[in-house]
């Protein structure tokens, strides 16, 4: 979904880069890019593949806190990719490669493998949620920022700021922006306190490698956790659970929650739950949002087909009744994603 324009002078920079390092003479090729500014190459070498994060900083990427997160989460025994050398001021990395089997990947082609990967998953975060969030990470003790309602509502509220602006046709951004804050102050402010937890924040199936020759929580290998806060433990479940690519039946859901909560000792089943309801709908109405910005704002329309499915997830979290003032908002003035809403804001993407 995500095509990066390259110039030839950035190519040169990495190779320079590489000039410095055992993969030194080696040719990248593309492997992947996500939905910010980042791009991915691999390389194969005499010490084996390579994974080569390309972040550039002149378009506001940012490689120090990456390589923050890593080393704690190795420090605490974790499956994030070793980092075998970096250039924070040119925002390039050499990574271990950690493989091609993406959660989603594997599932799709060894569907039979999904419980045993979930559950993987899930006690991960489990053994995430056992270690107190710090102050500071890594080697720069770079400061770990909280996951605070400032940022809870900044998020939320880009299901005001892109997706109404788009799916309604009287659209009257001042009114009811501050009517859908007022709506969600009382609840956010239920779990903005918590700094318990490191929030990965993406913690999902195209995110995570499965890694089945480690052992225990070491199969699973993490990705894309640049953003993390001190946080709710609750978030990264819904990241996983509630799944913006991949369909997560409700079995699996309730499943793989109840796991979570029998493995642990310091949550209460019943204020989890509403937690878990709470943020499920703060993340689904903020990717509503961000994957409309990138379907109107930098013309990557297939993020509007994700939609749909993000929206069923959220319209299960409403159904708590701690968002019963929500639930009534949304359906009064949020358009659900139907066909015909659809092809509206594809109208705007081609316009």
């Amino acid at each position: 979904m995500n095509t990066i324009k390259v110039s030839v002078a950035r190519d040169e920079e990495i190779l320079a880069f590489l000039s410095g390092t055992e993969w030194r003479g080696e040719q990248p090729r593309p492997l992947a890019g996500d939905a910010s500014n980042r791009r991915y190459l691999r390389l194969n070498g005499k010490l084996g593949p390579a994974v080569l994060m390309d972040a550039p900083p002149e378009k506001g990427e940012d490689v120090t806190p990456f390589v923050a997160v890593t080393d704690w989460l190795r420090a605490q025994g974790f499956s994030a990719p070793e980092v075998y050398a970096v250039d924070a001021a040119r925002g390039i990395l050499l990574l271990e490669d950690l493989g091609d089997s993406l959660f989603a990947r594997h599932l799709a082609e060894t569907p039979s493998d999904q419980t045993l990967v979930y559950e993987a998953a899930v006690d991960t975060l489990v053994e995430l949620s056992g270690f107190k969030a710090p102050p500071t990470i890594g080697r720069t003790a770079y400061p770990l920022a909280a996951y605070d309602l400032s940022i809870l509502f900044r998020e939320a509220c880009l299901l005001t700021d892109w997706w109404l602006p788009v799916a309604r046709q009287d659209f009257s951004s001042k009114d009811l922006k501050a009517d859908y804050i007022g709506t969600l102050e009382p609840v956010l402010k239920t779990v903005a306190a918590h700094r318990e937890t490191l929030v990965l924040r993406d913690y999902h199936s195209e995110n995570l490698i499965w890694l089945p020759d480690r052992r225990n929580t070491g199969r699973v290998g993490l990705l894309d956790y640049q953003d993390a806060l001190a946080g709710h433990a609750a978030y990264d479940l819904v990241s996983l659970l509630e799944d913006a690519r991949r369909d997560t039946l409700p079995d699996l859901q309730d499943a793989m929650l109840t796991r979570f909560l029998d493995r642990t000792t310091e949550f209460d089943a019943d204020t989890f739950r509403r937690d878990y309801a709470i943020l499920g709908a703060q993340r689904n109405l903020k990717i509503i949002g961000i994957f409309t910005r990138l379907a109107v704002r930098d013309g990557k329309p297939g993020y509007l087909d994700l939609i749909p499915r993000v929206w069923r997830h959220q319209m299960h979290d409403l159904e708590h009744p701690i968002w019963s003032g929500l639930n009534g908002w949304i359906a009064s003035n949020v358009p659900a994603p139907d066909p015909a809403t659809l092809d509206r804001v594809r109208a705007k993407v081609t316009a």
